[in-house]
Parts: structure tokens; C-alpha cells; sequence
């Protein structure tokens, strides 16, 4: 079988669905690969690299997808409408293996169960102990945690650790972390690697104890609801207006108080919860910092705008999309590892599709096969019977 690795055509996308390292990995499956020429630069992989690693690169993405019995991807791929449709070279029958972002794109789950590709969701693999190499969620969050400490810093007008010098006493910086899934975890690590003092909030009280031992103060509002806020998947669930408000008090205040807070709380299938009102930015001081990594899925800073730096009340309110994508060449390693992983699972050792719909990983993540829409939570409710 042919597994087409295309380049990227998604604004602010620099990653690269395979590199040589897991071509590598991936031919004792008995595969060939063949990658789109320049597929792998945006990630400082030049074409001669995946040559060495035993992939021919094609110079044309129409000829690449007309041979490919399967597709690795990074984003969901254009559609028409988007200014370009990467679905029309795929051949009925191809699988298709990529973020797919399905609970905001419904109309294009339905055209590829229309089209007769067989698709896999990685963002829709289960987060099980046997899944944990294949996380692709988890990969990338950590990376966007990292670098959101990192551009903080940058755009931040004062140091983040305490200096003390013959001139005077630099006072550290105070960094609050707005959920505490991987990404929040990763910022609170970096932002106290640099010297900040740091406090965190989640809607789980399951992670309280994370925070505290990475050095940070948790706040939280602790209730009967707060108790129950975790989904049995290891995600936040969506809390009550009454709770919210609590919550909204305690951390506004906290808020105040912060020079840098860096928002990451998001929610599979729903909108990023508002998190920082604008009646908060406004009580920052001048010069503070807001990141929003959940900026393309509404935002938990109002205010935010994807792929802009905002100027609110006189703090930065830092939008930037596609954040694992700004640390490129790191993020496209962890991410074609997990999806070599998941190859493991979907293709025989004789190079054949084995494709198990009950096993657990595939039956979370396999959305369209033979021309239907097999994922539970998209695929259209049976008609009501005939009275």
C-alpha cells in the first residue's frame, strides 16, 4: 500500500504529518511512502531527508493522492469553500488519518462518508493507557503550554524572576494559568522554570494536587459540583451558570492581582469556555499579559482574536493560532510518532488494511467507512418508524 504524506495548505500550519524518523518506524508494515515535494521545510525537513529514509517525493499533490491508499495529514484538510478542495484527488476506498476538528465541521464528515474514504479523527482517540503513545491532543497541548510561557515572556516589559542587584530588587513575576489539563501543567513547569510566582484554576478538583506539586497555588471554588466536573475521558465538563459565577468572582480577583495570565481551558465539541472579561482586563495593570490558546474556538479571554495581539485597557491580549505549529519541527516529531503508533493498529504486518471496528481505539476515532458515518456522536439519527 501507498501512505501520501501532502504538505500542509492551512494558514499558520508549519507541521508535517510524517518525518524520517517515522517513515522508519513505519516500514517493517511492509508500506511505501511517498511525500509531497516540500512537505517537510516549514518543519526544517528538507526533501533529501525523506529520501534517505527510503520516501519518494512527488512533485505534484494531484499525481500524490491519486496513488495514495492512505493519507497522513496534520489539519483538516480545505475544502472548496476554504479556497481549495485537498478531498477531490482521494480515491474512494483511501483512509484518511488526521485532526479533523469534527464536531465544528459536521458538513464535512458527511462528505467524506459521501466521498467513500474511510477517516480516522486523532483528537477522537481515547485517552487510555494502550492510547497514550498515540495522543495526539497531549503531544501538541505540550508543546503549546511551553511556548505560551515563552511568548508571555516576550512580550511581557519586565523579567519574570526575582533580581536582586546593587540598583535595586526586581520583583518576580505573577503568572496565573487558566486550566490545568497538559498544556496549564506545561506552563505552570515553564513559567516557574523561569522564576514566576505562579497560581492556576481548573474546574477539576483532580487538579489540585498536580498543581500544587509543580510549585503553584491553586484557586478554586471547592463544592458538591466541583466534585463531579471531571467526564470519566479525563476532560472538564461544562459547569453550571451558579458555579460559573463563583468561580467568575474568585478568579477575577485573582486576576487583579496577576502581571501574565495564560488561558488554555477548552472543551471537546463546544465552544471555549469565557473565562477573562473585559471588565478583568481592564482591572490588570498596564503592560500586563493575556494569552488565549483557546482563541480559534471562541476564545476564554474576551476580546481575543485569532492571529492578532490586542490592545485592551492597556495590557497585550496575545491571540496567536495554531500554537504547537510555532514550535514546528518539534511539534511535527511528537505528532507523526503518535500517528505511527496508530498505523500500527490499521495496518496488517503484510502491509494489508486490518481494520478491527471493536477495538477500543479505532472504534473512538474511526468516524466514515464505506460510505457511512460509523461514529456514534455524528452519525444521523435512524428515521422514526411509520406509524
Amino acid at each position: 500500500m501507498k501512505v501520501a504524506i501532502p504538505k500542509e495548505r492551512r494558514a499558520y500550519e508549519a507541521r508535517v504529518a510524517a518525518t524520517p524518523d517515522s517513515i522508519k518506524r513505519m516500514k517493517p508494515l511492509g508500506l511505501t511512502f511517498l511525500v509531497e515535494a516540500g512537505a517537510g521545510l516549514s518543519a526544517a525537513i528538507p526533501d533529501q531527508a525523506f529520501v534517505d529514509a527510503g520516501a519518494e517525493i512527488v512533485s505534484d499533490n494531484a499525481s500524490l493522492l491519486a496513488q495514495a491508499d492512505i493519507v497522513l495529514k496534520v489539519g483538516r484538510p480545505l475544502t472548496a469553500a476554504e479556497g481549495g478542495d485537498e478531498l477531490a484527488g482521494m480515491k474512494s476506498g483511501a483512509v484518511l488519518i488526521s485532526q479533523l476538528d469534527p464536531y465544528r465541521n459536521k458538513e464535512q464528515v458527511a462528505d467524506l462518508a459521501q466521498r467513500g474514504i474511510t477517516a480516522f479523527a486523532m483528537e477522537l482517540v481515547p485517552r487510555i493507557t494502550r492510547a497514550q503513545s498515540m495522543d495526539v491532543l497531549s503531544s501538541q497541548a505540550n508543546l503549546a503550554g511551553y511556548k505560551a510561557v515563552i511568548d508571555a515572556a516576550e512580550q511581557f516589559g519586565r523579567a519574570f524572576p526575582m533580581m536582586m542587584t546593587a540598583a535595586g530588587t526586581v520583583a518576580p513575576a505573577k503568572v496565573m494559568v487558566m486550566g490545568a489539563g497538559v498544556a496549564g501543567l506545561q506552563a505552570i513547569a515553564t513559567a516557574r522554570r523561569l522564576g514566576a510566582v505562579v497560581s492556576a484554576t481548573d474546574v477539576r478538583l483532580v487538579a489540585k494536587e498536580q498543581v500544587e506539586s509543580l510549585g503553584a497555588t491553586f484557586v478554586f471554588v471547592d463544592d458538591e459540583e466541583a466534585r463531579q466536573a471531571e467526564t470519566s475521558g479525563g476532560y472538564a465538563k461544562e459547569m453550571s451558570d451558579a458555579y460559573k459565577a463563583k468561580q467568575a468572582a474568585l478568579i477575577a480577583e485573582t486576576v487583579r492581582k496577576m502581571d501574565v495570565v495564560i488561558c488554555t481551558a477548552q472543551i471537546p465539541g463546544r465552544p471555549a469556555p469565557r473565562l477573562v472579561s473585559d471588565a478583568m482586563v481592564a482591572s490588570m495593570k498596564p503592560g500586563s499579559i493575556v494569552i488565549d490558546l483557546a482563541v480559534e474556538t471562541g476564545g476564554n479571554c474576551e476580546g481575543s482574536e485569532v492571529g492578532k495581539i490586542v490592545a485592551r485597557h492597556g495590557v497585550k491580549i496575545v491571540g496567536y493560532a495554531n500554537v504547537p505549529s510555532r514550535l514546528a519541527v518539534d511539534a511535527s516529531a511528537l505528532y507523526a510518532r503518535n500517528l505511527a503508533e496508530f498505523m500500527k493498529l490499521v495496518v496488517a504486518k503484510d502491509g494489508s488494511l486490518a481494520i478491527d471496528p471493536a477495538d477500543e481505539i479505532i472504534k473512538g476515532s474511526l468516524l466514515t467507512r464505506d460510505g457511512q458515518i460509523v461514529h456514534p456522536n455524528f452519525a444521523p439519527a435512524p428515521a422514526a418508524a411509520a406509524q
